[in-house]
């Protein structure tokens, strides 16, 4: 029976995770089209990469107490690998974090560099 329950948790952990995962979709798609309209020096091209950062560290949040989840699956499973899943999806979602937080920064100096332009012209 424990092992129904171990595998419980990590679904959980999965499907509560994948809100957060769709949303950012939505939001990078989001971005794409204000690309493609010629307004990525925008306002909304900096909300939609802060909405992104923050989708991509509640990810992270979720798994890191999901961890013990995965752990106790290898065990059950003898499948180590499986723990490499959890930290994988915590790295690489802190990693996205990271490049959005950075790129949002870029984007808003890019814009208060060219709204200063377009007032001494």
């Amino acid at each position: 029976w424990e092992h129904y329950n171990v595998l419980y948790g990590l679904l959980i952990v999965m499907y509560v995770s994948a809100v957060p995962f769709f949303f950012a979709l939505y939001q990078a798609f989001k971005l794409l089209s204000y690309i493609d309209k010629n307004k990525a020096f925008s306002e909304l091209s900096v909300k939609a990469l802060k909405n992104i950062k923050y989708c991509a560290i509640t990810i992270s949040l979720l798994y890191v107490p999901g961890l013990p989840f995965f752990y106790i699956a290898a065990k059950l499973e003898d499948a180590p690998g499986i723990m490499l899943i959890g930290l994988g999806i915590i790295f690489a979602s802190t990693i996205i974090a990271v490049f959005a937080a950075l790129l949002q920064k870029l984007l808003k100096a890019a814009i208060d560099i060219k709204s200063e332009n377009d007032l001494t012209i």
